[in-house]
């Protein structure tokens, strides 16, 4: 599995992905907070928050986590080298796994240096240092739950196809759904109970609750569970392929 690990990290390197993802990231939300006015921009807003940043960055999200992880296992299967990769003395779900945690970590490393951002708020403050450091932290940490439920949705769409827009775009649709399709089916009217009962069935509620800075451990447990399902939905995909 590290074997594995360490060669899907080293073609997102090897290649333009790793790079253009990290780019694509900074430039966008650098541009957006720091240099086109507007209610996003930090200098304009006269704020030491970093709330614009976490605001852009799960729809940013949206659309660069599955441009990272559609060729995970769509190139396989287009060059006949998955069922190779099935006869390794290696289990499905290590494969999967591997694939996975090369994903995420492409994401964490286009994080690391937005915290140059953090250090920019917190030296603009008036007076210096005053900025939410315990829901800046927090918001972290949702973000990046948020990029692993993305990653293993992308992982998932990449086994349905061959094609990698076809994943490509199963992915964005499956990510837009689970990030805000839950709040609008909640919203309509009727509903009552259950609709916030749907409604925590999607991301945004989670991830606006941790980004207050509480770590709540149903938040944790509802990550966790999509991300798992997800990675259990692809093992079973990968498996029909033996």
């Amino acid at each position: 599995m590290i074997a594995l690990l360490k060669k899907e990290i080293a073609t997102f390197f090897s290649s333009i992905t790793g790079a253009l993802v990290v780019s694509v990231f900074l430039i966008t939300t650098g541009l957006f907070l720091w240099v086109v006015p507007g209610e996003m921009n930090i200098l304009f807003g006269g704020y030491a928050s970093l709330e614009p940043l976490f605001y852009l960055a799960p729809w940013i999200y949206l659309f660069l986590v599955p441009a990272v992880t559609m060729r995970l296992f769509a190139d396989e299967r287009k060059a006949g080298t998955l069922e190779l990769l099935l006869t390794r003395p290696i289990s499905v779900f290590q494969i999967v796994g591997a694939k996975y945690l090369a994903g995420l970590i492409l994401v964490f490393i286009s994080l690391l240096p937005t915290l140059f951002y953090v250090f920019s708020v917190y030296v603009l403050g008036n007076p210096v240092g005053n900025i939410d450091v315990g829901g800046t932290w927090g918001s972290y940490l949702g973000l990046f739950f948020l990029a692993a439920v993305y990653a293993a949705i992308g992982v998932f769409s990449s086994s349905l196809s061959d094609n990698q827009i076809v994943s490509f775009v199963i992915a964005v649709v499956l990510c837009f759904f689970f990030y805000s399709g839950f709040d609008s089916i909640a919203l309509i009217p009727g509903l009552n109970n259950a609709g916030e009962i749907i409604g925590a069935l999607g991301i945004d509620v989670h991830y606006q609750s941790i980004s207050r800075g509480v770590v709540d451990s149903r938040d944790l447990i509802y990550f966790g569970s999509v991300v798992v399902f997800f990675l259990f939905l692809t093992k079973i995909i990968i498996e029909k392929r033996k």
